[in-house]
């Protein structure tokens, strides 16, 4: 059986990254705060860093850099990561992030596979850097060091010279913006392609159920690298005009401290960190009363770990999310607004995708039951975030997304029954309603997919004393 997103989708424009998270900035956004350097406190506002942008996609093309090739970006989470992440899709090209940590020989597979033309990297790094881009044959003038070394470009020269953003032209949903590297569900790493349009999609598709806003602080600890980072962190903050507090790595004391002196409101972490938040004793002492949102992703999160960290932030949601960078990679969240689905599910999925759950050994489909829990299975995913493929290498390829569309993930999961709409309605006194007065109401004024397929009539809705709906007793009644 194939299951559905319970949220109706959401439209996907066809536009290149640039101009979904730039084009539409207004004079009121170009002085707000984009991105804060968490260790300086140096500030970017968006009009600033847009000019940036604008300002690395002409330097890129002034190198003859554009639309068909490859740059390797490595960095940590560094303010000018996002600035020359976003210049080089400006200008065409496609960039494949390497992980910070990388030792040389990695970096020169990973330069070779992708076919990068050049390195961006930082002084930090540049040891690494210059192994692998001596492996996989680059020169000295391939490679930029942002922050400045000595015998490399530099990204203050580069910026300088002041050549314009070029003028580019390609399909947003065929030509590629980025090739992490996955190991896939086995195997050595592959490049992942992803679109334009992947990228986008999934912006917008997670925005219904991780409500970020204009006023939100982001702390941005896990790496901008890894695609969790680049589509959440970064990207969906952009979209929705939040301030990103960049940190190059974790570390507990200084994630602490960027939290309460920025007044934090949205933390995305993996699990480890949330342990952290949880028990250390050092975030027992922390302020965290401005957080309202935690998500971890990454790497399971269960229910008792979910309401550890809970109780250390009485005025957040928790929440959990699932993907991979083959799906660009939200495919599931528990929603924001939903607290009556257990934090240790992955949750629902993100509109405009399809999935389904197969018998790993038949391949047979497993049907979502009436009432409690099917037997596990692969979770198969399909949607406008699915990446083309990997690159070169077909047969991967066709092993991992099937004829149908649906990308097998190798994760075993369980659905349960899927709800649906269901009125509790306190009747006046003297009123004569029945159920299905209620639902021809409804129908008349709400989209298909939010009719009342359900009435139950009760004496109360039961409330806590700050007045919230108590939706757990609703549904035990």
């Amino acid at each position: 059986m194939v299951v559905r997103s319970p949220h109706p989708d959401v439209e996907i424009p066809d536009l290149s990254l640039y101009d979904f998270l730039f084009g539409s900035l207004t004079e009121e956004d170009l002085g707000r705060t984009a991105v804060v350097d968490g260790p300086t406190g140096e500030a970017t506002t968006f009009g600033a860093l847009r000019a940036q942008v604008d300002a690395v996609a002409g330097a890129v093309a002034a190198r003859g850099l554009g639309v068909g090739d490859v740059v390797a970006l490595h960095s940590p989470n560094v303010p000018a990561f996002i600035s020359v992440f976003h210049g080089l899709l400006r200008a065409g090209v496609t960039v494949t992030t390497l992980n910070a940590l990388a030792s040389g020989p990695e970096v020169g597979k990973q330069l070779t596979a992708s076919g990068s033309k050049a390195l961006i990297t930082v002084s930090p790094l540049l040891a690494q850097a210059t192994e692998g881009a001596e492996a996989a044959g680059l020169s000295r003038d391939d490679v930029v060091v942002m922050d400045g070394a000595e015998g490399y470009s530099n990204l203050r020269d580069l910026l300088a010279a002041g050549a314009p953003a070029p003028e580019v032209s390609f399909d947003p949903a065929t030509h590629l913006a980025v090739l992490p590297y996955s190991s896939g569900t086995t195997g050595l790493p592959k490049g992942v392609m992803l679109t334009h349009r992947n990228l986008v999609a999934n912006v917008l598709q997670s925005e219904p159920y991780i409500p970020l806003v204009r006023d939100d602080v982001v702390p941005a600890v896990l790496p901008f690298f890894h695609i969790y980072g680049m589509t959440v962190l970064m990207n969906c903050a952009l979209h929705q005009r939040s301030t990103v507090v960049t940190m190059p790595r974790f570390d507990l004391p200084e994630y602490l401290r960027v939290i309460t002196e920025h007044r934090a409101t949205v933390l995305f972490v993996a699990p480890p960190i949330a342990l952290a938040l949880a028990k250390h004793p050092l975030a027992l002492e922390a302020d965290l009363s401005s957080v309202r949102i935690m998500m971890s992703g990454a790497a399971p999160f269960d229910a008792q770990l979910a309401a550890a960290v809970g109780e250390r932030l009485p005025r957040a949601r928790v929440m959990q999310g699932y993907g991979m960078s083959e799906m660009s990679p939200v495919s599931h969240v528990v929603p924001f607004d939903r607290d009556d689905i257990d934090p240790g599910s992955i949750g629902l999925l993100v509109p405009n995708m399809l999935a389904k759950v197969v018998d790993p050994a038949t391949g047979e489909e497993i049907e979502q039951p009436a009432e409690g829990t099917s037997a596990p299975g692969e979770l198969l995913c399909a949607g406008p975030n699915v990446m083309v493929g990997y690159l070169g290498n077909e047969a991967e390829t066709r092993d991992t997304i099937d004829a149908d569309g649906f990308l097998h993930t190798g994760d075993v999961v369980t659905v349960d029954a899927e709800e649906i709409p269901k009125a509790f309605v306190v009747r006046a006194e003297g009123a004569e309603l029945s159920a299905e007065d209620v639902m021809e109401y409804v129908a008349a004024r709400v989209a298909p997919y939010k009719k009342v397929r359900a009435v139950q009539f009760t004496h109360a809705v039961p409330k806590s004393a700050s007045g919230k709906i108590l939706r757990k007793e609703l549904r035990a009644a």
